[in-house]
Formats: structure tokens, C-alpha cells, sequence
């Protein structure tokens, strides 16, 4: 897994405003690292002095049974909320409970769970320009549990909410929300701003490109517009009614879909506390009887920085990488000149 880097500073400091900027480049810079290595086989150096903090698939804390690799009992929580309302601390919060969490951030690395999603819902909505929608194909959760995950973050899994309490009815949902909608469009919106680039100019990396449908089809998703499917770049911009529309139609159905005893409506800034009873832990085991802060990552700026290392930081890597290995050419064969 990609290293996780938290920004636990007090909200409306200074050390806030530089660790989201020293948190964004680092994850940005170790997501891209890992395009480029698979891709091209080449070993990009690590960024260096940065303190992180493991997104854990750690089993050893799991509160789920563990049956050759597999976990035997079910998917225990699914995340219902929309991107930009907290899902990627709420995943790290969740790891930290001992439940192993997929976030849509980290899909990509888990190739047979993105490539099932790939191959049956994103590209192929590409390819027949119609979005499949949740409600059209049921993907195989059982790949969630062989990778050893006990609950999922973020969209796409957020969508699949029904076709889970079927399938898994002890399973429980949280559904994260921000303060009203306009505050998550607005986050929403520098999230697509953000990703867009990278995804435009490392289409020559086939790894990226296969995230680039993942991204169209999401949009396509949030936006209730198959526009995004096969639009060129640049993608049109986010539709501020239809995706407002969109996030509440789905909350609300949430809501409706559900039953009360297994769904939490959850804003992140409520802490360790209803989160651990909901998921019924312990309260000598919560967190916060230990003083261990609630996970703090992923803010709007941080996902900014994230998009500016993620193209900037692997280029200048490369340049310095060719630049190298240039000069060691070079040096080889002024050695062999002077053999001859």
C-alpha cells in the first residue's frame, strides 16, 4: 500500500496551512511514483524525511475472521457518502478500529478489484458511450474480501450500498456528510479541477489511463450527464445543479434504504465517540479514551498539492534519472576510447 501522510495540526494555524502543502506533495508524489514504476519498470527513489503513517492492511487488529487470506465473516462497513465528506480520514479511522478499509484512493493498487470494476463497468460504459449504473450489474464483493478488506470508502462502493445489505445484512453503513451541499460542491470541485490534469497528460502511462475511465465514468455518475464518457480533453467542466441534485438524491435514498439500527449519518468532526459506538467498540477501547486524535487528511488543499506533485514531482525525477544515466553513458565511453 501507498504511504498515508497525516496533517494532525489545529485547524486555522499555520502548521495546518504547511502540513496540508508537505501532506499534499507526499501523497502526490508517492501515487505518481507508483504509476511510473509499473508502467515503465523503472525504480523512482522515494521522497526522504517524511514522517507517515501506514494505511494499514495490518490483520493483527482485525475484528474480522481471518480463513486463508480470505475474510470469512462478511463485509463489516461499507462508507455510503460521496467524495470530498471525509472518507479518507473516516478509512484511516476505520484501519485504526481494526476494520483493513479500501479507499477509492488506494483502488488502483488492488488489480483484480480495479480491473473487475475496469473491464465490466468503466471502460466498458466507455465503449458502449452508456454509463452502467449500480443498478445494472452487481459487482463480485468476494474480491473486497480475498484482498483481505473488512469495509470500503468513497464511491464507486458508496453506489452499491443495496445490493451489500442483501448480500451482507449484518454489514453497517456510515454515511459521512458535510456541513450543507454547497460546502461539498465546493470541495468536490477542486478534487475534479485537481485530478483532471495529471489524468489528461499521463494517458501515455497505461496504468493512468485506466484510472482516466474511472474518472469518466464517475463524473458521468455524479453528474447525471454520459457527456464525460467520451468527451475530449478538457473534460467539461462539473455541473454545480446536477451534481448538488445528485449528492442529495443519493443521501436521501441512503436514508430511505437502509434501517436506522444499521446506518450512521456521520460528519467526521464528531470525533472517535459515535463512531465507536455505533460500531459497537469497547469504550477502554476507543481512541479517544487513549487521547489519540481523530485522522485529519485529505483537505481541499492538500488534494491541490497532491494534483501539482503527482505531475511535477515524477517529471523532474525522471529528468535528474535520465540526466544520470546519461552521464554514466557518457563516462563509459570515454573510458573505452581510451582502452582503444
Amino acid at each position: 500500500m501507498s504511504t498515508v501522510y497525516l496533517n494532525q495540526n489545529d485547524g486555522g494555524s499555520w502548521s495546518e496551512f504547511f502540513g496540508d502543502i508537505y501532506s499534499g506533495i507526499a501523497v502526490g508524489f508517492g501515487h505518481s511514483k507508483w504509476f511510473v514504476e509499473k508502467t515503465t519498470g523503472l525504480t523512482i527513489p522515494s521522497l526522504t524525511g517524511l514522517a507517515s503513517s501506514s494505511s494499514s492492511k495490518d490483520s493483527s487488529n482485525n475484528n474480522s475472521a481471518v480463513v486463508n487470506g480470505k475474510l470469512a465473516d462478511g463485509l463489516k462497513v461499507i462508507g455510503v457518502g460521496y467524495g470530498r465528506t471525509g472518507t479518507y480520514s473516516l478509512a484511516l479511522a476505520l484501519d485504526e478500529l481494526g476494520f483493513p478499509t479500501l479507499h477509492t484512493q488506494h483502488l488502483y493498487e488492488n488489480q483484480k478489484i480495479f480491473t473487475h470494476f475496469v473491464d465490466n463497468i468503466f471502460y466498458k460504459s466507455i465503449q458502449q458511450d452508456e454509463v452502467i449504473t449500480p443498478d445494472m450489474y452487481t459487482p463480485d464483493f468476494d474480491l473486497l474480501l480475498n484482498g483481505g478488506f473488512a469495509a470500503t470508502m468513497d464511491l464507486p462502493f458508496a453506489l452499491y450500498y443495496q445490493q451489500i445489505h442483501e448480500i451482507y445484512p449484518d454489514c453497517k453503513f456510515i454515511l459521512t456528510v458535510r456541513e450543507n451541499s454547497e460546502v461539498w460542491f465546493r470541495s468536490w470541485d477542486v478534487l475534479t479541477k485537481s485530478i483532471t490534469q495529471p489524468a489528461q497528460f499521463g494517458r501515455i502511462l497505461s496504468h493512468v489511463n485506466r484510472l482516466n475511465y474511472y474518472m469518466r465514468w464517475l463524473f458521468s455518475i455524479v453528474n447525471s450527464d454520459k457527456t464525460y464518457l467520451n468527451a475530449p480533453f478538457p473534460l467539461p467542466p462539473q455541473n454545480k445543479a446536477s451534481a448538488i441534485a445528485s449528492y442529495e438524491a443519493h443521501n436521501e435514498k441512503v436514508r430511505t434504504s437502509i434501517p436506522s439500527s444499521h446506518l450512521l449519518e456521520y460528519n467526521v468532526r464528531e470525533g472517535w465517540e459515535p463512531l465507536c459506538s455505533f460500531l459497537e467498540i469497547p469504550e477502554a477501547n476507543c481512541p479517544s479514551t487513549h487521547g489519540i486524535p481523530f485522522p485529519k487528511s485529505n483537505s481541499a488543499r492538500a488534494v491541490t498539492w497532491q494534483a501539482y506533485s503527482s505531475f511535477i514531482g515524477p517529471l523532474a525525477r525522471f529528468m535528474h534519472w535520465t540526466n544520470e544515466s546519461l552521464k554514466k553513458r557518457s563516462k563509459k565511453n570515454k573510458m573505452g576510447m581510451k582502452m582503444e
